[in-house]
């Protein structure tokens, strides 16, 4: 039965030699590239384009045409590959048409090769779009799955390439352009039969791709796109490369192949294992496996989203349709009409909620095998692993600060991690929100919160650093926050006692102030062996409690400077406040908050993905009641410090 795809929707595929067949009723230029496991093109021979129309497993047409047929073996693609996107573009200078949205709509089909098909696509809703991601092949858990992707791009096809990590993309478009000019066709052929398994190459044997380090390490993955506030871009992952560079990390032998899942029963989807993702290391695969999850969320509930609004929609039309007889709205003909059209509006939204709950059940069932597994960076407070918590030796890639999660299933949580070392820091928003958390609590009540969701947030970057590689400082100008503060003084891991007053506020401040000149100052004159024997040169965390109350200007001038320059060399801010209440300062702190990661002390729905614009809620940290594990991890940190100290 063939799979129709809405924008979104996903498909898996029952095998792996395929055809992609394109019919768009005027001539394009239909291309295709391949990504790693975060979807990143790595060069420019990971695209099959009419210039360059084979590659392993793939195969492309050299000319533009209406109708087009791309060959594609699953099996047969570079084992870095994860991802096959089809393209679609307009072909320029030929007087033709320059936008999309002049043209009927593209229709994409999956088909084997026997012309079966197994999933199609109709690309509506393009407009300015000169060029356009039609679909994508991508691996899930070890099977190939098809999701209908549609994203147009009205400045053509040098920014679709560049939107996919393409460097020189606009060089590459014009290359692809001059090929279809000149006319270089060629029909495409099916992938030619396969030999024995005993005499076939190997998958990705002599592919093109990236050459290794010398030091043999893996080529460090880009991270999935950020976590974004609606208003403005701050994101939730700090982004960046993974540094494989610590000087602790062994990684001169291939990564151990991730586990796999048994074999599903006929008719039945596999059981999900945890780790079963691309990574260099166990939390490395843990780690892509947690964003494939989250992503996988966020484009089925798109695509369930857009189904219903779809049925919305066509119900909607039919009924004016309907209506606009007059005849119509006399006997029974109209009533008639408006039952059909509802039934089948009920009829499409069952369907799309059914599709829905079987990949919300998958998703669930890998979360329960994967939320046991992590290690303590990843891990909730409630996770066992925190009984046997040992201080590392080594910083891990990422830390989890809180959950998310979608109205359409409140109880399937994806874990929200943030990369280390951080590159910016985190302003935890004490003031009201739009959230019925918040609008049911008085003010001092949130105060209290986002000053203990500090502590938490605080304490999981003590555990996770190495002895003595990180330290925290406090400034709490009123000292209303020593209740919170409680654990991390009785602990003795903070770096000093919470600093009060005018003179603690201002000896912190020019304490880390100087730090960050001094460290960039020997950056920059490659002399880091010059620094100060007494400055402290590991990562330092200053959580600032009840601003802007207690801050003269100096003192709010330091804070945008720690803000803005201190992540680089290793000094990050934790602001727990209300904007509202530094309102008084008026735009002149609005680039301190654009610059901090926005979190907040009760559940809260505020920010948004990058793929769909999806509203996610963030669920804070908590503490299972009763339980002491934070202070017995306080109590390792401080025990694992103090012999080093003099």
């Amino acid at each position: 039965m063939t799979a129709e795809l809405v924008r979104g929707q996903n498909h898996t595929l029952p095998q792996t030699r395929l055809e992609i067949r394109v019919s768009a009723g005027t001539p394009v230029v239909a291309g295709a590239t391949l990504g790693d496991e975060n979807g990143t093109v790595r060069g420019t021979e990971w695209i099959a384009h009419p210039g360059s129309p084979q590659l392993p497993g793939l195969e492309v047409s050299r000319q533009a045409a209406a109708d087009h047929r791309l060959a594609v073996d699953l099996d047969a693609l570079p084992a870095q590959v994860h991802r096959v996107t089809v393209l679609l573009a307009l072909p320029t200078g030929v007087g033709g048409p320059v936008r999309f949205g002049a043209v009927a709509s593209p229709f994409v089909a999956v088909t084997g090769l026997d012309g079966t098909e197994i999933a199609t696509f109709t690309l509506t809703g393009l407009d300015t779009e000169s060029a356009v991601a039609a679909l994508e092949l991508y691996r899930r858990q070890g099977a190939w799955k098809v999701r209908a992707v549609g994203q147009g791009y009205a400045g053509g096809l040098d920014v679709m390439l560049a939107d996919q990590g393409l460097p020189r993309a606009a060089e590459l478009a014009r290359s692809i352009q001059d090929a279809v000019t000149r006319a270089m066709a060629r029909s495409v052929a099916p992938p030619p039969p396969r030999a024995p398994d005993a005499d076939r190459v190997a998958p990705g044997a002599g592919a093109p791709g990236p050459v290794p380090p010398p030091d043999g390490r893996r080529p460090a993955p880009q991270p999935p796109e950020p976590l974004a506030e609606p208003a403005a871009p701050p994101t939730a992952t700090t982004g960046g490369p993974i540094n494989y560079a610590h000087p602790r990390r062994q990684s001169t032998a291939p990564p151990p192949p991730p586990p796999t899942a048994p074999p599903a029963e006929p008719g039945r989807p596999a059981q999900p294992v945890a780790g079963d993702a691309t990574g260099w290391s166990m939390d490395e695969r843990l780690y892509n496996q947690i964003w494939g999850m989250f992503e996988d969320l966020a484009r089925t509930t798109a695509a369930y989203r857009s189904a219903v609004d779809f049925a919305e929609s066509r119900m909607d039309q039919e009924l004016d349709r309907t209506l606009s007889d007059p005849r119509s709205r006399i006997g029974g003909a109209g009533d008639r009409a408006r039952e059909q059209a509802r039934a089948k509006r009920d009829e499409l939204t069952a369907r799309a909620r059914e599709a829905l709950d079987r990949d919300l059940a998958q998703l669930a069932a890998e979360s329960a095998v994967v939320e046991p597994a992590l290690p303590a960076a990843f891990a909730g407070w409630d996770n066992p692993v925190w009984h046997a918590y040992r201080v590392p030796m080594e910083i891990p890639m990422a830390l989890r600060i809180g959950d998310l999660h979608l109205p359409e299933n409140p109880g399937l949580h994806i874990p929200l991690l943030v990369r280390l070392p951080l590159e910016r820091g985190m302003w935890i928003d004490s003031g009201r929100t739009t959230s019925d958390a918040a609008a049911l609590m008085d003010s001092a009540r949130l105060r209290t919160l986002a000053m203990e969701s500090a502590v938490a947030h605080a304490a999981r970057l003590l555990a996770v650093y190495p002895a003595d590689e990180f330290s925290v400082h406090v400034i709490d100008p009123a000292g209303s926050a020593a209740g919170a503060l409680a654990p991390l003084v009785r602990s003795g891991a903070l770096a000093g006692p919470p600093a009060s007053g005018a003179g603690g506020v201002s000896s912190v401040l020019a304490r880390l102030t100087r730090r960050v000149d001094l460290v960039q100052m020997a950056i920059r004159a490659g002399a880091a062996d010059s620094l100060p024997p007494d400055l402290d040169t590991g990562e330092q965390l200053l959580i600032v409690n009840d601003f802007p109350h207690g801050f003269d200007d100096r003192a709010v001038t330091q804070l945008r400077y720690l803000a803005d320059e201190g992540p680089s060399v290793g000094v990050h801010l934790m602001m727990v406040a209300d904007r509202e209440d530094a309102s008084a300062y008026g735009p002149v702190l609005d680039p301190l908050w654009r610059s901090l990661l926005r979190v907040t002390p009760v559940a809260d729905d505020h920010l948004a993905d990058p793929w769909v614009g999806h509203a996610w809620t963030y669920e804070p940290p908590r503490m299972p009641p009763g339980s002491r594990v934070l202070e017995e991890v306080l109590a390792k940190v401080a025990a694992a410090r103090r012999p080093r100290r003099p």
